[in-house]
């Protein structure tokens, strides 16, 4: 697998001018697929603006300045994907990785307090040794729990210290979502019902507005209002 992408092949929802120069850093492999994330060092320098060049970001993560989720980020190609919360204390600078309505990733300015949690989304469910469940999460994380409280497609608010669900937000009428696939990708829509589909057809979400997606495209963000800021409307 190639280390570099160029630009103009780069996946549409990065937000990066594509003359600029002609190649442009691929993020390693890990939790978040390639749309979905970008590497640390392109993070850094083309959407946080911290340094104006590769050499200088990867001197900030190489002095452990940066940090996704809690932890300081080591690999300057380490992927830095959706919902993740990126800090760089040094310059007290706090963000949380979205989408706009145009189905492009960006950084949400955040506050102290929002930088210490992130939402996660119940990808599955496994019943480990013990008889307890693991949740596996969105960005890769996992939790063990001694009761199935929870069912998959609803999202848990998770703290960075001791991975503690602070809240659940279930995919279920009322609750707010973000769509991240599709024609509707971006969108922030309000939940009519989930409509269970007979087969091997993926179940629907409806919303209130009318429209309607399959359940995989839907990440719930809050209940009757969204739990994280969110980015501002595209002209």
């Amino acid at each position: 697998m190639s280390d570099h992408m160029k630009r103009l092949a780069a996946p549409r929802t990065w937000p990066l001018k594509r003359k600029v120069s002609i190649w442009v850093t691929k993020q390693s492999a890990g939790a978040h697929s390639i749309e979905d994330s970008m590497s640390a060092v392109t993070v850094l320098r083309d959407m946080v603006g911290a340094c104006d060049t590769a050499r200088e970001a990867k001197r900030i993560i190489g002095n452990r300045e940066m940090f996704v989720d809690g932890k300081a980020v080591k690999n300057p190609k380490a992927p830095v994907g959706f919902m993740d919360v990126i800090s760089i204390p040094k310059m007290n600078l706090n963000y949380r990785m979205l989408i706009t309505d145009k189905g492009k990733l960006t950084l949400v300015p955040i506050d102290a307090d929002e930088a210490a949690w992130e939402i996660c989304k119940i990808q599955d469910k496994t019943v480990v040794k013990g008889g307890k469940i693991q949740l596996n999460l969105s960005g890769g994380r996992n939790i063990l729990l001694d009761k199935n409280d929870y069912k998959c497609g609803d999202s848990l608010k998770v703290a960075f210290e001791g991975q503690s669900i602070l809240d659940h937000y279930a995919l279920a009428a009322g609750n707010t979502v973000l769509i991240k696939e599709g024609a509707h990708s971006g969108s922030i829509k309000t939940v009519k019902e989930v409509e269970i589909v007979r087969g091997s057809a993926s179940n629907l979400v409806i919303f209130t507005d009318g429209t309607q997606t399959v359940v995989d495209n839907c990440f719930v963000i809050g209940a009757a209002q969204s739990a994280v800021k969110l980015p501002e409307a595209s002209e």
